[in-house]
């Protein structure tokens, strides 16, 4: 029998995701000598790396530019403002999730929030909608038109120079938004590059690896749990 035809494996797998980590983390411990793959997902969480690695950054202080690419509630953005105090600029292309953004961090000047999702060009697209999950990939019951804008566009009309950090989790629209990036030379000024690719994607391991090729010729890899989060750092000949 394989992993995932495994009842016991899938039954535990449910409760992580939808009641107890700690409790799942345990029921994994128990299963790991019977499984040959203990999977990314799961010692992501069980190092508890949403709390670290994706937010602990040496280089970020008060001056630096944070770009969330998909912000959602905002939690990221907040936790990212909280250690830094830097400049944050939120975007989200769910126009109920960007107003609910826009409204909790209405008296912070330093939180930029966007209606919008940014990519290689400028369109009206359809979002099926599904919370944190929300993608143009995806069918579902719901669904919303959302705004994309073009990233080199917007990025020069609002003059930035240098992006401090970017965190990308957009769905399966990450393959698109950093070829864009890579193409028109903006990967080149920015630090840090934390992206969470999504397996849905078609070919997805293949156009993933592509970038990530590329991504080495100006980067260094500093963590990777593959198809749940990795980091792109700049490499000091480039910066």
């Amino acid at each position: 029998m394989t992993i995932s035809t495994n009842p016991l494996r899938i039954f535990f797998s449910n409760v992580m995701r939808k009641t107890s980590v700690k409790l799942a983390h345990a029921a994994d411990r128990l299963l790991y000598i019977h499984l040959p793959l203990y999977s990314a997902f799961d010692q992501w969480y069980e190092a508890d790396n949403d709390k670290t690695l994706r937010l602990r950054y040496d280089t970020l202080n008060g001056a630096s530019v944070v770009l969330d690419v998909g912000g959602y509630e905002g939690d990221w953005a907040s936790n990212i403002y909280a250690m830094y105090c830097c400049q944050v600029h939120v975007f989200e292309a769910v126009p109920e999730y960007a107003a609910k953004i826009q409204s909790r961090f209405a008296k912070n000047p330093d939180i930029h929030v966007y209606a919008m999702g940014l990519g290689s060009v400028s369109e009206e697209i359809v979002l099926s909608l599904d919370q944190n999950k929300s993608s143009r990939f995806k069918q579902g019951e719901q669904a919303v038109n959302a705004i994309i804008v073009r990233a080199d566009d917007f990025l020069r009309e609002h003059n930035f120079q240098w992006i401090d950090l970017i965190k990308i989790n957009i769905e399966g629209a990450e393959y698109d938004l950093l070829e864009h990036l890579l193409d028109c030379g903006w990967i080149q000024k920015i630090g840090n590059i934390q992206v969470q690719f999504h397996d849905f994607f078609p070919d997805a391991k293949v156009r993933m690896r592509h970038i990530q090729a590329q991504l080495g010729a100006t980067h260094t890899l500093t963590y990777q749990y593959e198809f749940v989060w990795e980091n792109w750092r700049l490499k000091a000949s480039q910066g």
